[in-house]
């Protein structure tokens, strides 16, 4: 564990007041992340009645950038901790990811979902205070990783993320549950 992700792992324990468990996937792309890198899973509490996963060194300190992710589940699901570590991949390899950006999961998020794709949010659940973390003389960004279905991937391109989230609010899409339909 290096500074950063020390500095991390406390900002996630003040916000969401809990102790998690770090994770490793056993995908084959774990071999090109760091060594330290992890996805954090912490347990449903009670201000919380559900299971949230953050990437937990998915920036480096020595990135341009610091952007970390983290999405919601109602269940417990370690398939959650490899998305999240192929999604950091992506970030660290391809193409580095923030505000409105969406990424194609090549699976479903859980099994049975139509949601294969993910769309990088603002915090809305927890607003600035889990958003921005201050690290050094930089700020870290700590964005929620949306599931959302290629349809709604297809909406935000053509028509913007503030169009799509306005859908998600007119429609009370329910951001837990793997089967939901599309709200386009």
């Amino acid at each position: 564990m290096n500074a950063y992700q020390e500095a991390l792992l406390a900002h996630y324990v003040r916000q969401w007041a809990t102790q998690p468990a770090p994770l490793a996937s056993q995908r084959p792309s774990v071999h090109h992340m760091p060594a330290t890198f992890r996805v954090l899973e912490f347990a449903p509490a009670p201000a919380r009645a559900m299971w949230t996963y953050a990437t937990w060194g998915m920036s480096g300190p020595e990135m341009p950038q610091l952007v970390e992710l983290h999405l919601f589940s109602a269940q417990q699901s370690p398939v959650l901790v490899d998305l999240l570590t192929v999604v950091a991949h992506y970030h660290q390899t391809e193409h580095a990811l923030g505000v409105d950006h969406t990424v194609n999961f090549g699976v479903p998020w859980l099994p049975d979902s139509a949601c294969s794709c993910g769309l990088v949010s603002l915090p809305y659940l927890d607003g600035p205070a889990l958003e921005k973390m201050p690290y050094q003389l930089r700020e870290a960004q700590c964005l929620w990783l949306v599931p959302i279905t290629s349809a709604e991937r297809d909406f935000k391109v053509n028509f913007g993320a503030e169009a799509l989230e306005e859908l998600f609010e007119l429609t009370g899409f329910d951001y837990l549950h793997p089967t939901r339909p599309s709200v386009v």
